[in-house]
């Protein structure tokens, strides 16, 4: 039995993470069983539309997982949920596959009746950009045959695209909260005839103080709506907000009973102490692993990004970098060549590691320890989606050994002490399936992809950073780490100014100098005259405020 249904008392509540908050919730439903699809089940079989079914098909999905077989009947139905499951779980068509049935389309009957035709009807609110195109790119997919138009709102575009798509009509809006406002506040956005919120990785949205702007948002939708919560864990402000915004949602819970860990059990996960010379060496001893597939690195700022990118490159990996410092038209052309298999290894920040949502991720590299046991599980949870299997592998430095020791206690991994690791380590190679001698470079015969180049770069008509990635395989960063658009400008404007000072001085210079040219002939006349004139001054001696001397004299 995959499904446990339990119908509860109204009275009972779903308790916050470490906080005495809670909810009522009017039922919970949870699961025994890990990720996987369903075969004994269909889409069909929970009466979704069959435009969206064959839309599915063709994309070749057709069983449910466990997490969107128990959210389907109870979103379809226009009850409030609060979702609870790992990444990687299948939560996205979980809530996606309700919002496309129920809006409203062009095409269907009741369109012309609605209060305002082509205002959108479904928000769908997320914390990052790259995660806002992931579920956009779901949506689509789910409603090729459907009629249900899709806009993606985030920063770092240019306004006046998303801005028509709006004028023009859309169905559902998926956005991150700042460029949502923006536009709310400008009056390009309007809410007042959603009908459906969506708010996906709730605890990601508290972590990075986007929860004031979700209250907003929420505060300019009708009041009488289906609201759908999804949030890995339940931190006390989480259910705070769904307290005050949901009426006794029904609590669905995606869990594992095998899996006893806070981690998947489908990830391998090993841990090393590298020397930072060689940290590089082991990492590409690792890529090529047998059965090595997409793999991402991350690393603690955008400096090491660029840097560990650009000398995977050199050793003939078809790498590509995704950091802050890049304009959005670089992060998304860096997303997609990694989606199209043009590279097959992302090295990211921190920032990325909630909106890449790639099923076949094999393995997982931090090239430096994470801050904390959350930033670790948001990592590592890229890889081991959808019941695949995976490998992470976390390099911790001697000074962050304490830190590690924090990270693992709180997850319980039972690994107090990483393992001291070379390139030329014999266990290496035994722990993660490299080939004996296997060396640091990628054998020109292994060299298959086109590499980051090949994918095109957009011109989104972006604002702030650049959209491009400048010189240099690294995305065009500076050596001091700022973006070289930022620098580049503001030694523009000093070099601009400085010829400005420096013109009106030598015009100056210029003009003087005829005038001391001429002075000369002017004095011809005698040696007094040509002599320059003495300067005279009076010195006054005063008493009781009356003058008692005064005398003229000459200044030498």
């Amino acid at each position: 039995m995959y499904l446990k249904t339990e119908n509860l008392p109204a009275e009972h509540s779903l308790h916050a993470d470490n906080s005495s908050e809670e909810i009522e919730i009017e039922a919970s439903l949870s699961s025994d069983e890990r990720p996987h699809e369903l075969p004994q089940q269909t889409f069909a079989d929970f009466e979704v539309r069959a435009d969206i079914v064959r839309s599915l098909f063709d994309a070749g999905i057709t069983h449910p997982f466990p997490i969107q077989a128990m959210t389907l009947p109870v979103a379809l139905s226009g009850h409030d949920i609060i979702g609870q499951a790992k990444t990687g779980t299948g939560k996205t068509l979980g809530f996606g596959i309700p919002v496309l049935q129920r809006v409203i389309g062009r095409d269907d009957e009741g369109f012309d009746k609605l209060p305002v035709p082509g205002a959108p009807q479904a928000l769908v609110v997320v914390p990052t950009r790259e995660l806002a195109v992931q579920v956009a790119r779901d949506l689509e997919t789910a409603s090729r045959q459907r009629n249900a138009r899709i806009a993606v709102i985030y920063g770092g575009r240019a306004y006046e695209p998303q801005v028509e798509a709006l004028q023009e009509g859309v169905e559902v809006v998926v956005g991150t909260p700042g460029r949502l406002i923006d536009l709310h506040r400008q009056r390009h956005l309007s809410l007042k005839n959603v009908r459906i919120v969506v708010l996906d990785e709730a605890d990601e949205m508290l972590d990075l103080g986007f929860l004031p702007d979700v209250e907003t948002l929420l505060g300019a939708t009708p009041a009488v709506r289906q609201t759908m919560l999804f949030s890995a864990t339940m931190p006390g402000p989480v259910i705070a907000m769904a307290r005050r915004y949901m009426t006794q949602p029904t609590h669905i819970r995606a869990a594992d009973p095998d899996d006893e860990g806070i981690t998947k059990k489908d990830i391998r996960q090993v841990i090393y102490r590298a020397h930072s010379l060689d940290k590089t060496e082991v990492v590409a001893r690792i890529l090529q692993s047998t059965g090595r597939g997409r793999s991402i690195i991350f690393t603690k700022t955008k400096r090491t990004a660029a840097k560990v990118s650009e000398e995977l490159v050199d050793r003939g990996f078809a790498a590509a970098a995704i950091h802050g410092d890049l304009g959005q038209g670089a992060r998304e052309q860096a997303l997609r060549a990694f989606r199209n298999e043009k590279v097959d290894v992302l090295v990211a920040t921190d920032v990325a590691a909630r909106g890449i949502d790639v099923e076949d991720v094999t393995h997982v590299i931090n090239y430096q320890c994470p801050e904390d046991e959350k930033t670790y599980l948001h990592r590592v949870g890229r890889t081991g989606r959808a019941g695949n299997k995976g490998t992470a592998v976390t390099f911790v430095d001697w000074e962050d050994v304490p830190r590690w020791g924090l990270i693992n206690k709180a997850l319980g991994l039972d690994v107090p002490e990483p393992r001291e690791t070379y390139s030329s380590s014999p266990h290496l190679y035994t722990d993660l399936d490299i080939p004996q001698g296997t060396k640091g470079r990628l054998p020109r015969s292994q060299r298959k992809l086109a590499g980051i180049d090949a994918e095109k770069l957009e011109d989104l008509g972006e604002t702030g950073k650049r959209g491009g990635r400048g010189s240099g395989r690294s995305g065009g960063q500076e050596r001091g780490g700022r973006p070289r658009g930022e620098r580049g400008g503001q030694e523009r404007e000093q070099a601009e100014g400085a010829g400005r000072r420096r013109t009106r001085r030598s015009s100056a210079a210029e003009a003087a100098e005829p005038a001391a040219a001429a002075a000369p002939a002017d004095a011809q006349a005698g040696t007094d005259a040509a002599a320059p004139a003495r300067r005279s001054r009076t010195r006054t001696r005063r008493r009781n405020g009356e003058v008692v001397q005064s005398r003229q004299g000459s200044a030498e």
